[in-house]
Formats: C-alpha cells, structure tokens, sequence
C-alpha cells in the first residue's frame, strides 16, 4: 500500500557548481557567403513587406476631407428636413 520513499543524495548537485570540464567545445563553424547572402535577403525581404505594406495602408487610414465634408453636410441636410 505505501510506497517506500528512497532518499535522494543531494550531494551531486553540491559537487556540479566546483566541476569543470576538460573538454572543449569544437569551435564555431563560420556561416559560407551563400548562408550570409541568404540571411540578408530574408531581412531585406521582411523589411520591404513591411514598408510595402506601411505604403500601400497608408492611404486607406487617411481620412479625405472633401468626403468627410459632404458627410456632413448631408447630415445638416436631413435633420433641416
């Protein structure tokens, strides 16, 4: 029915902090030019659709004023009547 709990030895985990390696680790591979061209036309990519799509809103977020007077004078128009 109950079930024997084993103690666990925390010392391994004292010990982790003072352990180092003597092993190194290999030494980064340099990225080849085809790699870095690649990188920096996907960000030049990102960064063009990002300003194509501030350019093309734009317009859409203006608000044109000769509409928005005929709006309103529309609206003086039916309450008048």
């Amino acid at each position: 029915m109950f079930r024997r709990r084993e103690s666990i030895p925390f010392a391994f985990v004292a010990e982790a902090d003072r352990f180092r390696s003597d092993v190194t680790p290999p030494p980064r591979q340099r990225a080849s030019r085809a790699e870095r061209a690649g990188s920096w036309l996907l960000g030049l990519t990102v960064v063009a659709g990002l300003v194509g799509s501030l350019v093309i809103g734009m317009p859409a977020l203006t608000v044109d004023q000769s509409q928005s007077a005929q709006g309103a004078q529309a609206s003086e128009v039916s309450q008048a009547r």
